[in-house]
């Protein structure tokens, strides 16, 4: 089954013991880390216990599958349930999971985790149709995740952070939780006793980590930035996104830009326009958004969006592969903003 927010929350406060393994995957090393923790925890708080926990890489199974077996019908010394991790798992490890499962009586849990997995994967296939087995999947980090870590470690140690700062922190970190904590305990540790954060603090100790999301992507391509707009659109690719899902996100975004036009038209300023759009503009989005609205009129967006329905239908229609016909069609929305902000 597939697991959301509510039920993993529910089972950290409430393990079920039906279920024998999770399947926890994606690009975002640093969540599925987490998930892997917490959820580890739900057995045995201490997870360096020998009696308790093993360890166990992908590798280690492929070479001898017996000893995820072994591991799974032993009994703890001291008494209690125990887990198993395994990390950087593949699809390998499918077929040994069913015998596993099906023919072995165990209370041990199982928590599989590995980046290199996506949702075609027969590993992940396998945990979504069963119900004693549960998949997570840990994409990158939304805007919106980005902020909410920042902000709530920030509170948490006491800190105040300018609007300016916080929107240039949240500019430079990447989508990977694990990478964002790293930087920002970087940051608290810098300043010492110092609380309050400038922009000078963010630029002497933060590197730019940022890294690609489907936000990214469309930015990228609304503001111009052809060469970022076709690398970010690779990197979704690989990641296992849908070309026609990007190109959607892509009306989506195409569709705020000409609400906030509409807004314009009628003598709002474009902060106001930005301000009654639903859901809003993520704070550390807002200034890049709103040199968007100051490439594209009116006529020039409605052209895009008869661009991007045109591309969503060769995609069903076109006997060319669909990633290229994506490809090209961003690269000429990017080309056209690019122009467009050179000429102003």
């Amino acid at each position: 089954m597939i697991f959301k927010q509510a039920q993993i929350e529910k089972y950290l406060k409430k393990p079920d013991e039906t279920l024998k393994a999770f399947v926890i995957y994606g690009a975002n090393d640093g969540l599925v880390a987490e998930y892997v923790k917490k959820l580890a925890k739900t057995v045995c708080p201490d997870l360096y216990d020998p009696f308790q926990v093993v360890y166990f890489n992908g590798s280690d199974i492929n070479a001898e599958p017996a000893n995820l077996f072994a591991e799974y019908t032993a009994r703890s010394l001291m008494g209690g349930r125990r887990v198993i991790l395994i990390k950087d798992a593949d699809n390998n490890l499918t077929k040994h999971l069913k015998v596993l499962l099906d023919g072995t009586p165990s209370d041990t849990l199982l928590l599989i985790s590995s980046s290199a997995l996506n949702k075609k994967s027969s590993l992940v296939g396998l945990a979504e149709t069963r119900e004693d087995m549960a998949v997570i999947a840990c994409y990158e980090d939304r805007d919106e995740d980005i902020f909410s870590t920042a902000r709530k470690m920030l509170i948490d140690n006491n800190l105040v952070i300018s609007n300016e700062a916080l929107q240039l922190l949240c500019a430079r970190l990447s989508n990977d939780r694990r990478t964002n904590i790293g930087e920002i305990e970087k940051l608290i540790t810098y300043m010492g006793d110092k609380k309050n954060i400038g922009i000078e603090d963010i630029k002497e100790i933060i590197a730019d980590q940022s890294a690609s999301s489907a936000d990214d992507l469309f930015y990228y391509t609304a503001s111009g930035y052809t060469e970022k707009s076709q690398q970010s659109f690779r990197k979704l690719l690989n990641e296992g996104e849908e070309p026609v899902s990007l190109v959607r996100g892509m009306v989506y975004h195409f569709y705020k830009i000409l609400n906030c036009l509409a807004f314009m038209e009628k003598g709002d300023a474009p902060e106001k326009a930005m301000q009654k759009l639903v859901p809003k503009i993520i704070y550390f989005r807002e200034s890049n958004f709103k040199k968007q609205l100051a490439i594209w009129n009116k006529e020039m967006t409605l052209s895009v969006l008869e661009l991007l329905y045109k591309c969503e239908k060769d995609c069903k229609t076109n006997n060319m592969p669909v990633a290229e016909i994506v490809s090209y069609t961003l690269m000429q929305i990017s080309s056209k903003a690019g122009r467009i902000a050179k000429s102003r």
